[in-house]
């Protein structure tokens, strides 16, 4: 069965100096405050697409990986996922790089790196995001 989420955000104003906030309608986590300096230059509490983005990007990456290893025979005991979005003002997102380390008891880190490269291009967010150059690092703990 398939799902849908839902979000929405209400903006006001222009681009510089407008601002707005992000709903989460699907688990009613809260609202975020969003604009455009929070997005192209300090964060200052509020976030933006590309912090929404990456934390999309890592859970999803983290559930495919942790998938992948579980199948293979050497489920994770833990992965910690970093996904770091790059946003150039005037032309956009440029490149994701996701970090994982993981504690995998019983794998290789020749194994633990096919692994992620799998869950990389496999993972359902990656597959969103093809326009976008995606690298990724992976070292056991």
């Amino acid at each position: 069965m398939a799902t849908t989420r839902s979000a929405h955000t209400v903006w006001e104003g222009d681009l510089l100096k407008g601002s707005g906030t992000v709903s989460f309608d699907s688990s009613g986590i809260g609202d975020q405050q969003v604009s455009w300096p929070s997005r192209a230059e300090e964060a200052n509490g509020k976030t933006s697409p590309e912090e929404l983005i990456a934390a999309a990007h890592s859970s999803c990456f983290s559930m495919a990986l942790s998938n992948g290893l579980a199948k293979a025979g050497t489920p994770p005991t833990r992965l910690t996922t970093s996904a770091g979005v790059t946003f150039q003002p005037g032309t956009g997102i440029t490149g994701i790089h996701l970090k994982v380390e993981g504690e995998v008891p019983g794998i290789s880190a020749e194994d633990f790196e096919a692994a992620a490269a799998d869950a990389k291009a496999n993972c359902p967010v990656s597959q969103a995001l093809t326009g976008t150059t995606i690298t990724h690092s992976a070292k056991l703990a």
